[in-house]
């Protein structure tokens, strides 16, 4: 084989104007940043190349580090033709990339992590795109915006979605322009371009990138970003992530572009040189600050499911916990110690462990199991999952949710609308208001010193999650609140339970901009979910 390691100058050259690149990176994680750094430079110094269009698996950046520093540079120059489009799950840590899309200067197409990873290995098989009911009835549907989140990319439509009818059910077909580059990222590679992850905290869709850049007709180029260098074939062939034959050019990265995430360079931890045991002490250490004691609430409340759940089936609950007050599950399961009762997977891979926050979120500390992408949204597309916690922006009647679009706020879909639309039983949770608000928790009860807004909405900005969808395949759906919890039925939310505490129509009904109908056997929440420090949840188990 021929030795592949280049310099960025000869390698980027080559590169065509108005062509699909297609980047790895979920936050900073196989990010390669000092690749997307060098082609942006060959495009300032030379024009060239311009009109690009961008697919990632979710987000190369984190704010002013790799795509989101272009972008920054790019919104600044009112002539900048170096970025054309993109197409990608998540722009929340990127608020150039939101700036750019919201003041309508590139297409922004926000396709699921889930669904974008599964792509790349459709087209690597030499499929048209993706087939799935993941999207009916949403701002996904074609008869909706079909994954257009603004005007230029409603117009140009680059990356389509059409409906297909199989057997007299409704699925949707994903299709995208097949990438003709691909910027990935590995740890070591030899000299022969055989790739290993060694150090990087998850796996990605690296390999499925690579391959659908490589699937003809019209093979690609595939270049990877690593940080270090061995002789040929000396790597541990069950070491290899991505074979050399996948790979045209290797870049040798300074350390500085090449963070294992947002605000770690390096952790042995986190590429489990070291993995120590979960402790309550380790908790304390990965979380930091200490958990507002109203969304303490909303945790517990979901772990009392989480327990009833596991009474029901004998065998430990395999739960996907979603950004926001579903993260600090984890942390409230290892404080009663729950741990071994719940399993919680992460969408960028990892089995079980303690999850980073922040621009650190998709690594993990001390997980047991790690998978790429796209193998691990098969269980949760796939209903293999046995629940799904997940944060809301807004609910409406019909049990709709927008998780994270507003008119001024564009984060895109993340992995919501795949985890939510697979998992047999999502408990949507997070603060019954938005905004500015002082709760407290006085003598076990909930107090309310000042509201927020409704997110409790006559209908929701944009649809992620379709309530009637939800019905229609009979699934549990909960919606919890640190004051009220809400079931899905066929007439819409059914008002469960209420907080020690709240006036009902003060607290609740007036702060909804629309009515749910009252459960008959209304109650109130468990007393014990309102006291400080353990409250013993694992007796109820035990």
């Amino acid at each position: 084989m021929m030795n592949k390691i280049c310099d960025p100058l000869s390698v980027f050259s080559q590169i065509r104007d108005n062509c699909v690149v297609a980047i790895s990176g979920f936050n900073l994680a196989t990010t390669p940043e000092y690749l997307i750094s060098e082609l942006y430079r060959r495009y300032n110094e030379f024009g060239h190349p311009k009109n690009i269009f961008i697919i990632s698996d979710a987000l190369p950046a984190t704010p002013h580090r790799a795509l989101d520093l272009i972008a920054e540079t790019i919104y600044k120059d009112e002539n900048q033709r170096f970025l054309r489009g993109i197409l990608m799950p998540f722009l929340g840590f990127s608020p150039w990339l939101q700036k750019l899309v919201t003041d309508d200067r590139i297409e922004f197409y926000g396709w699921p992590i889930g669904i974008t990873a599964y792509w790349f290995r459709e087209v690597a098989s030499g499929r048209p795109g993706l087939i799935t009911k993941i999207g009916i009835d949403t701002f996904l549907d074609p008869r909706n915006e079909g994954g257009a989140l603004n005007p230029a990319a409603s117009k140009k439509m680059s990356c389509k979605i059409s409906v297909i009818n199989i057997e007299n059910e409704e699925y949707l077909l994903y299709r995208a322009p097949k990438p003709d580059y691909a910027l990935v990222r590995g740890t070591t590679a030899d000299e022969n371009g055989n790739l290993s992850m060694e150090d990087e905290g998850i796996r990605g869709t690296v390999l499925g990138i690579a391959q659908a850049t490589k699937a003809r007709p019209n093979q690609g180029t595939v270049i990877a970003q690593t940080r270090w260098l061995t002789r040929s074939f000396t790597i541990n062939p069950r070491d290899v992530d991505v074979p050399g034959p996948l790979i045209d050019y290797v870049i040798i990265s300074p350390r500085e572009y090449h963070w294992q995430s947002g605000t770690i360079e390096y952790d042995p931890r986190i590429s489990y040189r070291m993995v120590p045991p979960i402790t309550e002490k380790l908790v304390k250490e990965i979380m930091k600050k200490p958990i507002v004691q109203y969304e303490k609430v909303i945790a517990r409340r979901i772990l009392t499911e989480l327990i009833k759940l596991f009474k029901e089936k004998g065998s430990p609950v395999l739960v996907n916990l979603g950004i926001g007050i579903p993260a600090l599950v984890s942390s409230v399961a290892a404080e009663e110690n729950l741990m071994e009762y719940i399993i919680t997977t992460i969408e960028s891979g990892p089995w079980g462990g303690i999850a980073l926050a922040g621009t650190n979120f998709g690594q993990v500390i001390s997980p047991f199991a790690l998978s790429t992408i796209p193998d691990m949204f098969s269980n949760f597309e796939g209903g293999i999952i046995d629940i799904a916690s997940l944060g809301f922006l807004q609910v409406d009647r019909v049990g709709n949710v927008n998780p994270s679009i507003l008119s001024d706020r564009i984060f895109g879909p993340g992995g919501f609308p795949v985890i939510a639309g697979g998992a047999p039983k999502t408990y949507f949770a997070g603060a019954f208001t938005a905004g500015q608000k002082k709760i407290d928790v006085v003598n076990n009860k909930l107090s309310i010193i000042h509201d927020g807004s409704p997110k409790f909405v006559d209908k929701v900005y944009k649809v992620i999650f379709s309530g009637p969808q939800a019905i229609k395949y009979e699934k549990e759906i909960l919606y919890i609140t640190e004051r009220a919890v809400f079931r899905l039925t066929e007439k819409g939310l059914s008002l469960e339970e209420i907080s020690p505490g709240v006036d009902i129509d003060k607290d609740i009904l007036a702060k909804m901009e629309f009515s749910p109908t009252i459960s008959s056997s209304l109650k109130q929440m468990d007393d014990r979910l309102f006291k400080e420090g353990k409250i013993g949840l694992r007796d109820d188990i035990v």
